[in-house]
């Protein structure tokens, strides 16, 4: 069966840096179009990453609030997922969550609605 396991969340002060992982079982990875969203205490969910499946290039897509801060990769061979935040801000606080989908593109917009998420990481900036 599918599992993401997100780690690397923790609590950060203002202009900060941190890496998120997102370790994957039961998915062809590179295949897949990965993506991370967050979910703000009070808010609905917010794409902020997604990267395309390697066959469609790995293209990266982000949202205008984390553009030029985010940074989206994979690491196949580790069947790994990794979202590279600096310069965090308190808006930045609330809970990542990984994500799958089979499609071999897709945009950060999309990410909420994947196929597949893990159980969340929480990223607290103050």
């Amino acid at each position: 069966h599918v599992q993401l396991v997100e780690s690397g969340g923790g609590s950060v002060e203002i202009g900060g840096s941190l890496t998120l992982s997102c370790a994957t079982s039961g998915i062809t990875f590179r295949s897949y179009s990965m993506g991370w969203f967050r979910q703000k205490p009070g808010l609905g969910r917010e794409g902020v990453a997604a990267i395309d499946s390697d066959r469609a290039g790995s293209l990266a897509s982000y949202s205008d609030s984390v553009k030029g801060r985010f940074t989206i990769s994979r690491d196949i061979p580790r069947r790994t997922l990794y979202l590279q935040i600096n310069n965090l801000k308190p808006e930045d606080t609330g809970v990542y969550y990984c994500a799958a989908h089979p499609r071999y593109r897709m945009v950060a917009s999309e990410v909420p609605l994947f196929d597949y998420r893990g159980q969340g990481t929480q990223v607290t900036v103050s």
